[in-house]
């Protein structure tokens, strides 16, 4: 079985009103863990910045606004299947990508073939990958406090 999928969607990165510019963005989705997909974006004289957030998020904020606390995904207007603007937010820091809704729908109908919507909690290795995350990020809060 396949294990991930992954599409390369150029975005702009909108700096200011008056300024953006194109800059390519991978978008991941693995099924070691199901529940989310990565955007990795490539800006320029910068090391890659990866996120990741909600393969649910992603899909509902390409047909409507959504999202709370760092990660807010909207359509751009009431076209059906016309932008999506998303926004990433750290503290007082925000970047602001607009893309094509069609390459992200395209991306996210392969994660359903991959792993159909509804059906990440029937992986059995991801079971076994959680309880590993939460053992390791108990492990660190001991040790830290």
């Amino acid at each position: 079985m396949r294990e991930s999928v992954q599409a390369e969607v150029m975005m702009s990165f909108l700096v200011s009103e008056e300024l953006s510019f194109r800059i390519p963005v991978e978008l991941r989705y693995e099924t070691c863990d199901p529940y989310a997909v990565r955007l990795t974006f490539h800006l320029p004289g910068d090391a890659p910045v990866t996120w990741a957030f909600g393969r649910e998020l992603l899909i509902d904020g390409v047909g409507r606004p959504c999202g709370e606390g760092d990660v807010h995904i909207a359509p751009t207007g009431t076209e059906v299947l016309g932008e999506v603007l998303i926004r990433l937010q750290v503290g007082g820091d925000q970047a602001l990508f607009r893309s094509s809704a069609p390459p992200l729908v395209a991306f996210l109908d392969r994660t359903d073939k991959l792993v159909p919507l509804g059906q990440e909690g029937t992986l059995a290795d991801f079971d076994a990958h959680l309880d590993e995350a939460l053992d390791r990020i108990l492990a660190e809060e001991q040790s830290a406090g």
